[in-house]
């Protein structure tokens, strides 16, 4: 009997597929610090007013603005670790 693959196996597999790719690495992480960024500007410059009047709203919107910006800094661990194994040279 032959066994379908089920949606986490699908999400693993394209998940493996997307971290062991320089190029696609490269975008999701680029993609990523620009959602980062974003993330802090609109806090910045647009609500600042709205997250004043709540004491809750400012520690959660910049709660997550933390947790983002850790997840970017150890995707970008993570892709630099990478490179450097995929750079090194192998036995002779």
């Amino acid at each position: 009997m032959k066994r379908t693959p089920s949606d986490w196996d699908s999400s693993k597999g394209i998940a493996k597929s997307i971290l062991h790719d320089r190029v696609s690495r490269r975008k999701y992480l680029a993609g990523f610090l620009l959602v980062t960024l974003g993330w802090m500007g609109i806090g910045l410059w647009v609500l600042d007013g709205w997250l004043s009047d709540s004491a809750w709203r400012f520690i959660a919107w910049w709660a997550v603005c933390g947790v983002l910006s850790m997840i970017l800094i150890l995707f970008a661990l993570y892709d630099a670790l990478l490179a450097i194994r995929e750079e090194k040279p192998g036995p002779r």
